[in-house]
């Protein structure tokens, strides 16, 4: 509500209210105290600090919208705009994070995690070559982040250059043993290689490290079916490595129906010859019926 408002019940006690005022009260401006910008600015890194606690415990609605007053009252801190960026880049508005993580650049232009927020916003909009750019940038800043790590080999990957995103994935996992992304993609690495044997082993890796994740489930099962050449309705009723594919495959399906999605397996990576496998797999009839139940 304007301030001019404020001062209606303030006449009206006084008695004035119907009375003509006089020209010159009729132009008077309520006096405006002057902004405390220094103080807004530290509420603004409260209110940033606080953002990113709310974050760290995935309570993301929350810290977006902390992190956006905190971007209100300090507009200028690099880090504060950066945090709010991050924050629309989990929430998938990368048309809202790259101009901010922008901002942040010019203002921090050594911090190696605004390169790594960029470099994945630009890996979302399908550019992987500024990615591979922004991340190589910050890796040379900070060499052994594990998620910037496999971040750059999934740029390379989409980039074609399936060694170097192997060697980056390898370098992740060295930096984090525990890193299951990066052993997973090795997989989809070499199977559109074509070493369908090599990329179960280190699906089965992963699994050994996520246990419940169902992307490597299903990629095992996807392999397996072509390998053992279960499109064959007598061998797949007979063999012991079909009967896997199968049970492993309903098991990722009813944990994650979206892995029935074909398109958002191909955001998660799996190149062409995968994507054939999976088509003919997905026509199993047990499978076929399945996903019709999604």
């Amino acid at each position: 509500m304007p301030k001019r408002l404020s001062l209606l019940p303030l006449l009206a006690l006084c008695g004035l209210l119907g009375t003509a005022l006089p020209a010159r009260a009729q132009a008077l401006i309520p006096y405006v105290l002057p902004l405390d910008y220094d103080l807004m600015t530290e509420q603004g890194l409260f209110l940033a600090n606080e953002a990113q606690q709310l974050a760290e415990f995935q309570q993301f609605g929350r810290a977006l919208a902390l992190a956006q007053l905190a971007a209100q009252l300090a507009p200028n801190d690099g880090q504060v705009l950066a945090l709010l960026g991050g924050l629309y880049l989990q929430s998938n508005a990368v048309d809202k994070a790259l101009p901010l993580l922008g901002r942040a650049r010019s203002l921090m232009p050594d911090n190696p995690r605004v390169l790594f927020a960029l470099g994945s916003a630009q890996l979302q909009q399908d550019n992987p070559s500024l990615a591979s750019s922004y991340l190589e940038q910050g890796l040379r800043l900070e060499p052994d982040n594990p998620n910037a790590l496999f971040d750059l080999g999934n740029a390379y990957f989409k980039l074609g250059k399936y060694a170097e995103a192997i060697a980056r994935y390898e370098q992740s996992v060295a930096a984090e043993p525990n890193f299951w992304p990066s052993v997973n993609n090795i997989g989809l690495v070499l199977y559109e290689q074509g070493d369908a044997a090599g990329a179960i082993g280190y699906w089965r890796a992963s699994l050994e490290l996520a246990a419940n994740e169902p992307e490597p489930k299903l990629a095992i099962a996807v392999a397996l079916h072509t390998q053992e050449n279960c499109a064959v309705p007598l061998v797949r009723a007979t063999t012991a490595a079909c009967q896997e594919a199968l049970s492993l495959g309903v098991e990722a399906l009813e944990q994650d129906s979206r892995y029935a999605d074909i398109d958002f397996l191909r955001i998660n990576l799996w190149g062409d010859r995968l994507i054939d496998s999976t088509n003919t797999f997905f026509a199993v009839p047990d499978i076929k019926t399945l996903i019709g139940e999604l």
